[in-house]
């Protein structure tokens, strides 16, 4: 089993450290815009559901974030215990590529792949 270059470490851990940090801001802004909606006075029934909408639309992108740093916490542990960048299904490097795109990715691009098949014929 390969393991990343040591080089390719520094720049993954920062890429997901500087990712880390954007995502803990957002989502601080995004908690103060939600108690900013809060103390907002509806005047009729379309401005309740446009805040109603709003809202919703922002718990889901806070999930998604909330997710991403999830998995952003575990790709760092991964560098830490010396594990990152290995396929956690096939056991095989994942290519420094799909890394970059994906720093935090857990699996390569061909198990991804079986993983997204799988889940469409569920």
């Amino acid at each position: 089993m390969r393991r990343v270059v040591f080089m390719d470490l520094a720049y993954f851990k920062q890429l997901l450290e500087e990712r880390k940090v954007q995502i803990i801001e957002n989502i601080k802004i995004a908690n103060n815009e939600l108690e900013d909606l809060k103390n907002v006075d509806v005047n009729d029934d379309g401005d309740y559901a446009s805040i109603c909408a709003d809202n919703m639309i922002d718990a889901a992108i806070q999930e998604q974030q909330e997710n991403e740093l999830k998995e952003i916490e575990e790709a760092l542990e991964k560098i830490e215990k010396g594990e990152y960048g290995i396929c956690e299904m096939c056991g095989e490097p994942i290519k420094p590529l799909r890394l970059k795109v994906k720093p935090y990715a857990k699996y390569c691009i061909v198990c991804r792949e079986i993983i997204e098949q799988d889940n469409a014929r569920r």
